[in-house]
């Protein structure tokens, strides 16, 4: 998988792709990473790449034509790979979900633009942005933030990289719902809080429908709109249903 970023901070990008887990992905290049500086684009003789809106007020606009030439380069350079969607993330986006991140970590890549300022000229991305997203109802300074948290995810994806390949099946989202909660050593710690006993039961049965039923009763109290997404894809069971049927 290769994914491209178009940025005005390249640096930002640096330590993530090397620290933590995901740089087992990212090393060996299994999501191979490209950062094409916007500057390098801009318009001599200082490298402009942004000017103020038309009709007035503040802050300043990404212009079409730096942005054209930066992305020609990307397409030039990627001319031997799958065609990449570009995607552009801005608070007028889609939300990113789970979903989604395992429908890029099953294609090609994609082309990441990471808008600053006001944003980008509306009609460089009527002509040329296939997909908006956005990670939630807030504002950043700029797209950088973004693309990290989408290339982390989709790292996570890859083959090899997590310590044991169910770690991602059993995320939150990733069955529709979200994740259990997660008890480690000590078995009982000085205040006196304990791990539940059938964690300690060595019933793997057992075990398994505790988790389940402490998801379906998270997802239930915190995420309901998840829970009734969940039962209209059919993901619940009649074992499901019995125990969210008889929560108090």
């Amino acid at each position: 998988m290769r994914i491209d970023v178009i940025t005005l901070f390249p640096e930002l990008f640096s330590a993530h792709l090397v620290h933590g887990v995901t740089r087992r992905a990212f090393e060996p290049g299994r999501v191979d990473v490209h950062l094409w500086p916007l500057r390098d684009f801009g318009d001599p003789p200082h490298a402009r790449v942004d000017d103020r809106p038309y009709g007035g007020g503040p802050g300043m606009v990404l212009l079409v034509e730096p942005l054209e030439r930066a992305l020609a380069a990307v397409r030039a350079a990627r001319a031997e790979a799958a065609p990449a969607p570009l995607v552009s993330f801005s608070p007028a986006g889609a939300l990113l979900r789970q979903a989604t991140v395992a429908q890029f970590a099953a294609g090609p890549g994609a082309i990441l633009l990471c808008a600053r300022y006001e944003g980008v000229d509306q009609r460089f991305v009527d002509t040329h942005v296939d997909l908006e997203l956005s990670i939630g109802d807030y504002v950043l300074s700029g797209g950088e933030l973004p693309a990290l948290v989408l290339l982390d995810a989709l790292a996570r994806l890859q083959p090899g990289v997590l310590g044991d390949a169910r770690s991602h099946q059993q995320d939150s989202f990733s069955a529709g719902l979200l994740d259990c909660p997660h008890f480690s050593r000590p078995e009982r710690l000085a205040g006196g809080a304990a791990v539940p006993q059938v964690l300690l039961s060595g019933n793997h049965a057992a075990i398994d429908a505790w988790r389940r039923e402490q998801s379906l009763a998270l997802t239930a109290d915190r995420r309901p709109d998840l829970l009734a997404g969940a039962r209209a894809e059919g993901l619940l069971d009649a074992t499901d249903e019995a125990y969210l049927a008889r929560r108090p």
